[in-house]
């Protein structure tokens, strides 16, 4: 994919394409600006609005099947199982599918690291190592330097997608659309006008975004939520819920299909091959949180299914315990080329482990200290993180007028930043102006690409039915 890179000081026009490794900030932001409004010239902003789909479009349901590679082979039905519930879960699962589609459609050339699957359910609330609580995207499996276009496009549809799947109205959905993408590019104006290093301190605290919210209900059951998560531990929640057995002794329950020892694995028997991974990964820290990890001992090692894309990928939990018996618990996921390699560049990592930690860093404002990559025996890799840290996931699928809408803005903010930190603000802002029209645009496209999400959802169902592919269902909660 070819690349729009500014190269005024090179004596080339502007608007010329091409990729050049020049550092954007070394320009003024006014020129830098400017060139960002030249790419109108070459991608008009209206063409965003239009979703075509290519002649030689995959069938949905095979890339399903493409995305089945590799996962393990008794837990692919019931990801099929939870990508057919509706559209959204379906479009939840399918990072794939809309890959292969966002590729076609019109691009400006600008990159920056994108998650490459940012749809509304990935963006939540946790926990700084300063024990502040910011908003941010939290699933990054799927991050590559890419066209910025691509993550706002995901996230856009996101919200009609999920307000027809809670039975809200055209128009709401369009009003959550409209507040998302004008708060992605206003936000990105301002945040082409900070300081360099201001803008990498900078975060969206939730305290600040729940104040600013308007109606009473919605900001006091938020508060309430925020409170109950602050005061919730590790100890007092979690483990509970994962663990049997008190102090050393205790090991991860079994709680098929969705929490089990591998076949082979016993409880509390750790083998080499874990344990070597584990070494690898204590090596990826710093040596300063060496000693905060040295002061834990691995007890039990299991899989944890976890939402609709990682369902069939190697997602372990670890147990920890300290000399206090205070445990600590980390997730272990794979980290498998990201979905974008194939239309974007190939990551310059050589483990996807790193490739996802270092999109972390780039894209949050502040990441986990237990944040770091391995490799496994079979040359699997992964990437660890604490399973859970005051992390405050949006009860999406309950969502009204209201709370959409003002997740809408919260969502578009986030993006806004985390593309800011990693790529150039006063292009991206230049692009975007300060009309609506790139607003309007991505509305149309969202609403065409729900519309093929539904469709695509259809033809998996069908699939089921037809016995071409096995699902699993869970019993409704």
């Amino acid at each position: 994919m070819q690349k729009v890179s500014l190269r005024l000081l090179e004596g080339a026009k502007p608007g010329d394409s091409g990729e050049v490794p020049v550092a954007p900030d070394l320009h003024p932001r006014a020129e830098r600006y400017a060139f960002g409004k030249t790419l109108r010239k070459k991608i008009p902003r209206e063409l965003h609005a239009a979703w075509n789909p290519p002649s030689r479009r995959p069938d949905p349901v095979h890339l399903v099947k493409e995305s089945d590679k590799g996962r393990i082979p008794e837990l692919v039905p019931l990801r099929h199982g939870r990508m057919a519930q509706s559209a959204f879960t379906f479009y939840r699962g399918a990072a794939l599918n809309m890959a292969e589609d966002l590729a076609s459609t019109p691009s400006t050339g600008v990159h920056v690291q994108c998650c490459g699957d940012a749809h509304l359910v990935n963006f939540r609330g946790f926990a700084t190592p300063e024990r502040n609580v910011i908003f941010a995207i939290n699933d990054l499996d799927e991050t590559l330097p890419a066209p910025w276009e691509w993550d706002i496009k995901r996230l856009a549809a996101s919200f009609v997608i999920a307000c027809r799947d809670n039975g809200l109205s055209e128009s709401t959905a369009m009003d959550a659309v409209l507040t998302c993408v004008r708060s992605y590019r206003e936000h990105m104006a301002e945040f082409s006008e900070m300081k360099s290093l201001d803008l990498w301190y900078f975060a969206l605290e939730i305290e600040t975004l729940i104040s600013g919210i308007r109606e009473p209900d919605i900001r006091r059951r938020a508060i309430r939520r925020l409170e109950k998560e602050r005061r919730a531990s590790i100890a007092e929640e979690v483990f509970p819920k994962l663990a049997e057995g008190s102090d050393h002794t205790a090991l991860i329950k079994d709680q098929p299909p969705t929490i089990f020892h591998m076949k082979g694995h016993l409880a509390g028997k750790i083998d080499a091959g874990i344990l070597k991974a584990y070494a690898l990964y204590r090596e990826s820290l710093t040596p300063a949180h060496h000693v905060i990890l040295d002061r834990f001992r691995l007890l039990d090692a299991a899989i944890k299914v976890v939402g609709v894309g990682s369902v069939g990928t190697r997602c372990w939990v670890a147990l920890l315990m300290d000399g206090a018996s205070d445990p600590l618990i980390l997730q272990i996921k794979q980290a498998r080329p990201s979905v974008l390699e194939a239309y974007a560049d190939k990551s310059a990592y050589p483990n996807h482990g790193q490739r996802v930690v270092n999109g972390h860093r780039l894209m949050q404002p502040s990441s986990d200290i237990f944040l770091g990559w391995c490799e496994g025996t079979a040359g699997r890799h992964f990437y660890v993180r604490q399973l859970r840290d005051v992390k405050i996931k949006a009860a999406v699928e309950a969502f009204g007028k209201a709370e959409m809408t003002v997740f809408a803005d919260w969502c578009g903010q986030s993006l806004a930043l985390s593309h800011a930190r990693s790529g150039d603000a006063s292009v991206i802002s230049g692009y975007l102006g300060k009309s609506d029209v790139f607003d309007e645009a991505l509305a149309a496209f969202s609403v065409a690409y729900a519309d093929q999400t539904e469709a695509d959802h259809d033809l998996l169902k069908r699939a089921i039915r037809n016995g071409k592919i096995k699902a699993q269902f869970e019993a409704q909660r």
